[in-house]
């Protein structure tokens, strides 16, 4: 039986990503987001929701660009410890001896130990309420060469323990259940 329960952010898990941005050593900055996520396939585009009180919010307002860093299991406390300090106040590359990286077509950096970063150039902000919603094209994709199946070409994420977050927790996912479209497979 189900009961009514107060209306809310109730989709979960997500990913728990580190977003980083900023155009100069001097002003890099990560924040973690958990409010994320592909908005189309053709053109590849994504979106991130950040409160306008957040540093990195003015961070890439002006610069109109983030790379979005996904993040594993061996990054939790880094991931969690980017998400509640402010870059106001610390050096988060520095302090958490994490790696700027050139990216290929945009001036934020990329973080080098996350297995997968995604360059992003916002299209479009859209003011929600608590969040705006910074909806951007992909125009590249930069990918830990070990994680790249050879034979089928497939970015192969579970091997780097992919972390996900769900009402203020931290899970490492799990086994995997079946491939899309293994409901309807003919068998052979």
């Amino acid at each position: 039986m189900k009961v009514a329960f107060k209306p809310g952010t109730m989709i979960y898990p997500l990913p728990a990503v580190m977003v980083s941005c900023g155009d100069s050593p001097e002003n890099y900055n990560i924040i973690t987001v958990g409010w994320t996520g592909t908005i189309c396939s053709d053109p590849p585009m994504c979106y991130i929701s950040l409160r306008k009180s957040r540093h990195s919010h003015a961070i890439i307002s002006r610069t109109g660009e983030f790379v979005i860093n996904l993040t594993t299991s061996e990054l939790a406390k880094v991931t969690d410890w980017c998400g509640v300090k402010s870059g106001s106040e610390h050096n988060k590359f520095k302090e958490m001896n994490l790696t700027p990286e050139p990216a290929q077509h945009v001036k934020a950096p990329l973080i080098a130990e996350s297995p997968l970063s995604i360059e992003c150039k916002v299209t479009q902000v859209i003011e929600l309420g608590s969040h705006d919603m910074f909806m951007a094209n992909v125009v590249a994709i930069d990918a830990e060469e070990k994680l790249i199946d050879k034979s089928t070409g497939t970015f192969q994420l579970n091997h780097a323990g992919p972390l996900a977050y769900s009402h203020g927790k931290y899970y490492s996912l799990g086994e995997k259940l079946g491939s899309f479209g293994f409901s309807v497979k003919k068998k052979r």
